[in-house]
């Protein structure tokens, strides 16, 4: 019937075939199957132009309201796909942040958002900043505070390093350690490159302190672990260090007032672009409204 009205609007059966790009008499054929169809004249012929039979009116009037019936139908089924097509987000985290911030974020987000489908891509803070740039991730978390131009930066949260022994370890019993007792004291860092190998690098260096370094991990678990089985010390953010893990690895947490210099500021990063992509925007709001009540 879609055809036919065309036919009406163009009143010629070439200009409608060469609208509907088909030859002139293939199109005269369905005109006249129609016609058989529905057994009526639906045009009357004058040269070269048509024109409509009464019955074709009634015809017309009835294709005009299927196209329209037709055109509603498929508004309605794109906002139905729209609306159940799942959304996604893509975060670029630090591998710190990975392992102490983001599942509390994911956790959080996914209460109210449980069919968001979250794929997570790790990297080092220098990494992940051209990855929000260019928009290869929506939102990028990362252990500092990122000035950079074309991006947003909001700030978390701020912890520092704390010195992590395990039950047993002659500091336990210390009434005060300074950062110069960490000389030559065997300990499991992180491995060089990353953002808080840096910060202890560089304080390890002001205070000339050299640790007895006997491994290098990536792995906050892995170095928890190691530590209450290797009996050594070692330095882990404050964020990171849940009650859970201290009681399940017999750990205890020493303050050290050097270490407050290593305070880094957690933060979210990205585009004003990606701001407004819904997933990203509901993922930016839940993470600022965690870390204000956890303020």
């Amino acid at each position: 019937m879609d055809i036919f009205a065309i036919v009406v609007e163009m009143e010629s059966l070439n200009k409608a075939s060469q609208s509907l790009n088909i030859s002139q008499p293939a199109l005269s054929r369905k005109i006249m199957r129609l016609e058989e169809e529905l057994g009526v004249e639906l045009f009357l012929r004058k040269g070269k132009r048509l024109e409509l039979t009464r019955a074709g009116q009634v015809c017309y009037e009835h294709a005009l309201e299927q196209r329209h019936l037709e055109r509603k139908l498929q508004r309605s089924l794109e906002e139905f796909k729209s609306a159940v097509k799942p959304s996604s987000i893509i975060i670029g985290a630090s591998l710190t942040t990975l392992q102490s911030t983001l599942p509390d974020l994911i956790t959080i987000y996914t209460k109210d958002y449980p069919n968001t489908d979250i794929k997570a891509i790790t990297g080092k803070t220098h990494e992940i900043v051209p990855m929000v740039k260019e928009r290869k991730v929506d939102i990028g978390l990362v252990a500092s505070k990122i000035e950079h131009p074309g991006l947003q930066c909001i700030p978390l949260f701020d912890d520092h390093l704390c010195l992590v022994l395990p039950i047993g370890h002659p500091f336990v019993d210390k009434a005060s350690i300074e950062i110069s007792d960490l000389h030559e004291l065997p300990m499991i860092l992180f491995s060089r490159g990353t953002w808080y190998r840096v910060l202890m690098d560089e304080l390890f260096h002001r205070y000339a302190v050299h640790p007895d370094v006997k491994m290098e991990i990536d792995s906050f678990e892995a170095i928890i672990r190691l530590v209450s089985t290797c009996k050594t010390a070692t330095l882990l953010p404050e964020s990171y260090l849940r009650r859970h893990l201290i009681e399940e690895n017999e750990l205890i947490i020493r303050f050290i007032p050097a270490l407050e210099q290593t305070t880094r500021t957690t933060s979210l990063l990205f585009t004003e672009e990606a701001a407004h992509h819904p997933s990203a925007q509901q993922f930016i709001e839940k993470a600022k409204d965690y870390f204000n009540k956890q303020g």
